[in-house]
């Protein structure tokens, strides 16, 4: 098993500065309960915040959903991809499942955060609307056989604040389709303030500690973050396991739809494997998933492994990209690469859903 350095940020800093950035989290999540218009977000809590890294890593999540959080990397790459030219002041809107997106109820607020001139965090909140355009009066459409006949409207990630204004363009498409308009941009500053929030307390967290410790812990916090994956995983006993069920009858499916995942466990490497290739493939409608949706219900699993019954302790693990994918390796057919070029043979049915089934598909799956 290959080494891990030790060390290199004073533990005390290590502590504070993780907490600090947790703080930070909850600051953003507490902003979007409280300010939220709809009972999507004031009750049911269908949002999460995150901050990710300048190299696009997630970093802190806090209380996220898993679903939301795991893949906010993708969203900050398109961000950073598609807009070279993106400067302070700026947010971006983002609900392009093909696009690293969930699906296009979950309209994310991008935001970078500049210190001293320099990119060094992108602030993200996302939140599930109350509406978002389809083609129906409803946030999943499962029976769509692809996006056009969803009929929502789809921002791949497209700035909708420049110099902290709004760009009214965006607005007016998004009061015009979106039948609740009052509401959504209620929704939409709740969102956008959540990441502003952030913003600010980032920028003084680096003032007030310097951007060159910050950096060091942020490398630290990822090496541990390793480790603790690593000893987790050692506590695990060396075997392999398989996880089968079937997806509920559904319309053109009549007998469900079968699913699988062997899982090998190696404590002496401090690895885990996910082979997910045993699986149908993707049908023509709204039961698969957008790549978002397909990377979380695996690094779901690994940021979640001490909390399994098979752990001897029960101690949280950091949630954030290194502890999520370091140490566990998963097998599975190709997913498509970020659709950066509008090609339309990604938004074929074939190849990447409707996202309004993502969660029915998930919940009709336990690993046993």
């Amino acid at each position: 098993m290959e080494p891990i350095a030790p060390l290199t940020v004073d533990p005390v800093l290590l502590a504070v500065l993780s907490n600090r950035f947790e703080a930070i989290v909850r600051e953003m999540t507490n902003t979007l309960l409280r300010s939220g218009r709809s009972a999507v977000l004031n009750m049911a809590r269908d949002f999460s915040c995150s901050l990710i890294t300048s190299e696009n890593e997630l970093l802190a999540s806090a209380e996220g959903l898993p679903v939301h959080v795991i893949g906010t990397e993708f969203l900050a790459q398109a961000m950073t991809e598609l807009h070279p030219d993106f400067a302070e002041g700026d947010a971006f809107l983002h609900n392009d499942p093909y696009l690293g997106n969930t699906h296009p109820a979950d309209h994310a607020i991008l935001v970078p955060v500049f210190f001293e001139g320099e990119h060094v965090f992108t602030a993200c909140a996302k939140a599930h609307q109350a509406d978002c355009g389809n083609a129906l009066p409803t946030t999943y459409m499962p029976g769509a056989r692809d996006i056009y006949e969803e009929g929502a409207l789809i921002f791949p990630c497209v700035r909708v604040q420049r110099e902290n204004t709004d760009v009214a363009d965006i607005i007016r498409m998004c009061q015009r389709r979106i039948r609740v308009p009052e509401q959504w941009y209620g929704d939409y500053l709740a969102t956008l303030g959540a990441a502003r929030i952030a913003e600010r307390r980032l920028k003084e967290l680096c003032a007030e500690y310097g951007l060159e410790t910050v950096r060091a812990f942020v490398a630290e916090w990822f090496d541990y973050s390793e480790r603790r994956m690593r000893e987790a995983i050692t506590r695990l006993p060396a075997g392999q396991l398989v996880g089968s069920a079937t997806h509920d009858p559904y319309p053109g499916l009549p007998d469900g739809v079968p699913l699988q995942v062997k899982v090998s466990i190696d404590p002496v490497e401090a690895r885990i494997e996910l082979d997910l290739r045993d699986n149908p493939d993707n049908y023509a409608g709204g039961l698969n998933e957008s790549r978002a949706c397909a990377t979380n219900n695996v690094n779901h699993r690994r940021v979640q492994l001490d909390r399994s019954r098979r752990a001897p302790q029960r101690r949280q693990l950091p949630a954030n990209q290194r502890a999520a994918t370091r140490r566990v390796h998963r097998r599975q057919p190709a997913l498509p690469a970020l659709v950066l070029d509008g090609d339309d043979e990604h938004r074929r049915p074939a190849r990447v859903p409707d996202a309004g089934g993502v969660r029915r598909a998930r919940r009709g799956f336990r690993l046993g």
